[in-house]
């Protein structure tokens, strides 16, 4: 597998976006005027990377980090044809390679609906640590609102291989 930065590729993205249904993320269909636009002012990279995330010379995917310059958030959207197959770890994997190994950062977080067992799934496997309930903190496009989940990783525990828990409940207060 292999992560290659997104330039100048705004036809692949349309396809890749448009051709999807995106069920746990707040827009699920996606227009190709709104693409177009966000490319166009600078969405996918101001303050932003966007990598391809390519596998037997075949784009499966994207994943946008934000926050790139402070401590980065992400979003991971796959192609309907290739989730439920592995890649969702696999970039879990790469992004901790990437942002605590090349970038130096010392800490990432996600966010994700608290029905999207699959991304909550990857999250844990590739050794984030779920470290919030968030009530009623996801707003979708629908006007409905959901419980989303939080999960960090951090630059200490990619470098000894571990998770460390949170102390969530040290203090009952």
């Amino acid at each position: 597998m292999e992560y290659l930065l997104l330039v100048d590729e705004i036809e692949n993205l349309v396809e890749l976006l448009t051709q999807n249904k995106w069920i746990h993320h707040i827009d699920q269909i996606l227009k190709e005027e709104s693409i177009r636009k966000a490319y166009a002012e600078g969405y996918y990279q101001n303050d932003r990377e966007t990598h391809w995330i390519i596998d037997n010379e075949e784009k499966v995917g994207i994943i946008i980090i934000h926050d790139i310059n402070a401590i980065p958030l992400f979003d991971i959207r796959l192609d309907a044809r290739y989730r439920g197959k592995g890649y969702g770890v696999k970039t879990l994997l790469w992004l901790q390679d990437y942002l605590f190994g090349e970038r130096g950062k010392i800490r990432t977080e996600g966010y994700t609906r608290v029905d999207n067992i699959g991304m909550r799934k990857c999250f844990t496997k590739a050794g984030f640590v779920k470290e919030g309930y968030l009530r009623n903190a996801w707003e979708n496009a629908d006007g409905t609102v959901t419980d989303s989940i939080l999960y960090g990783a951090i630059k200490d525990d990619w470098m000894l291989g571990r998770t460390t828990p949170i102390k969530m409940d040290d203090v009952p207060y």
